[in-house]
């Protein structure tokens, strides 16, 4: 099968269908950056509330936290 060579009209909207795939492409990009960068956020966000809470059962001692419960009516 023979290949036939680009006219410009066709070489035109192919570069136009590129373009628009690497602009995709790039705002995936960021996305995913943004993705990545927010997970790592949560980790540190879970690792500090798990610091929190064994300061907090720490300061404690050796008692059970003492909850007060609201009466409902």
């Amino acid at each position: 099968m023979e290949r036939r060579p680009f006219d410009d009209r066709q070489l035109d909207a192919l570069l136009e269908h590129l373009d628009a795939i690497r602009e995709e492409l790039h705002t995936l990009n960021r996305r995913l950056d943004t993705n990545e960068t927010l997970l790592r956020i949560a980790g540190e966000v879970s690792s500090l509330n798990e610091s929190l809470q064994a300061l907090a059962y720490a300061a404690l001692g050796r008692r059970p936290p003492q909850v007060r419960r609201r009466r409902t009516g």
